[in-house]
């Protein structure tokens, strides 16, 4: 799908609130709001639009320590790789996972309440996972920057 500056001030607005009503939405954009919809339905159907969420707060939620935990697995086999994100997808406490180019590494973003929600997690959530070699953690000490809206490129 070919994005015209209208599209992407839609998704620009989109990822800052997605709870816009379509009025609203349609009044930000300067467009009438029949053909604004018709608008965010092609964005969906083209999945632009992947989803909507609400985000909650961490903190609100008692879940005040996120941390970076680096995995290293034994075998780098297609089989071993599927199975562990296989069994890292069944944890709440993962917020994030990505497989890590050169070394087969993974990294994964975890939200947990304190120390001992992380010791749990790791002793009785993760290490049981098979084919883990090496388990390295680092805590975020300070949230700096967070977001969720991707950059969109600048219309012509």
């Amino acid at each position: 799908m070919q994005l015209d500056n209208l599209d992407l001030k839609i998704l620009d607005e989109l990822q800052r609130d997605g709870s816009l009503s379509n009025v609203e939405l349609a009044r930000r954009v300067h467009l009438s709001p029949s053909p604004c919809l018709a608008r965010v339905k092609a964005l969906q159907a083209a999945k632009v639009i992947d989803r909507y969420v609400a985000i909650a707060s961490a903190a609100a939620l008692g879940l005040g320590l996120n941390v970076f935990i680096s995995i290293s697995l034994r075998s780098q086999s297609k089989e071993s790789l599927a199975e562990f994100e296989r069994r890292i997808a069944e944890h709440d406490e993962v917020m994030e996972c990505y497989l890590m180019s050169g070394d087969s590494d993974y990294l994964i973003r975890v939200a947990v309440a304190d120390i001992g929600a992380l010791e749990k997690f790791i002793l009785e959530q993760l290490s049981p996972i098979p084919g883990i070699e090496k388990i390295r953690s680092s805590f975020a000490l300070k949230q700096v920057r967070y977001k969720t809206a991707l950059p969109l490129p600048r219309g012509g």
